[in-house]
């Protein structure tokens, strides 16, 4: 280029492209493809082979002649899948189908929730949302199939909140056991796995905005009422008192967030 000739579009569009270039260097993108599309690669592998949970994958030295890739590049993604809780690397023995796992699942939408109190605690209040979408909305189709065993069981985790409570202990076990038998009438693992999760996150918010303090009688009172209401067979009422179980932790979202 001459002296003095700028590039088509002046400055400011030579600039720009910089800082696209610059945001996004194509053969770092390309990498990412590459990785991502094998990723799905092996996952297609097991699904095209019939693999289930527990079942052994071939060997990295399989994988790497089938796929047509290079070992470091195999192992790479296999460590994504690993992280993503699709298959387990156990050293000395291989690579199997790993079991339901949600653990990855949890500690992201953990980290993303502690992370948003440090700002507006947006991600944390819409995480408590989504718990509170699905238990009150799952609520009336759970006591359609309540045995009454079934609400002799769910009483029995109020009772032993309420004890709990009432001699100043914590009582986590017996509220994660209260919300797992209210909903197990739905005989559906993945939801009371999603519940499990969500609880989990649920109770990181708890611990991070007012520190590790049990709840105490009001809390296991709230829970009674749930109780009460589902006993009653008053599914809109059992709804809004599963709902309003969370305006606590909303409010102290909020509070922390200075909103």
């Amino acid at each position: 280029m001459a002296p003095g000739i700028l590039p088509a579009g002046g400055p400011a569009a030579g600039s720009a492209g910089a800082a696209v270039g610059r945001s996004l260097p194509p053969a770092r993108f390309s990498a990412q493809a590459r990785l991502k599309a094998l990723q799905a690669d092996i996952m297609e592998l097991i699904l095209e082979r019939g693999l289930e949970a527990g079942d052994a994958l071939p060997t990295e030295h399989e994988l790497s002649a089938e796929l047509g890739v290079g070992r470091n590049t195999l192992r790479e993604s296999l460590k994504v899948l690993q992280a993503l809780g699709v298959i387990e690397i156990r050293h000395g023995f291989g690579m199997f189908v790993a079991p339901s796992n949600f653990d990855a699942l949890a500690d992201g939408l953990t980290f993303r929730g502690r992370l948003s109190l440090r700002h507006h605690g947006q991600e944390a209040l819409q995480l408590v949302e989504v718990r509170q979408a699905l238990e009150s909305g799952l609520i009336a189709g759970a006591m359609d199939l309540m045995t009454p065993e079934g609400l002799l069981a769910v009483e029995e985790s109020v009772l032993r909140m309420e004890a709990l409570a009432g001699s100043g202990e914590s009582f986590l076990e017996a509220d994660a056991e209260f919300h797992r038998r209210l909903f197990e009438p739905l005989n559906n693992d993945l939801l009371v796995s999603l519940l499990g999760v969500f609880r989990g996150v649920y109770r990181r918010l708890q611990m991070e905005l007012a520190g590790d303090e049990g709840p105490g009688l009001p809390a296991a009172a709230l829970h009674r009422g749930i109780y009460e209401a589902v006993a009653a067979g008053d599914k809109v009422l059992a709804a809004q008192r599963l709902s309003s179980h969370f305006d606590g932790i909303r409010g102290r979202i909020a509070a922390a967030a200075g909103e």
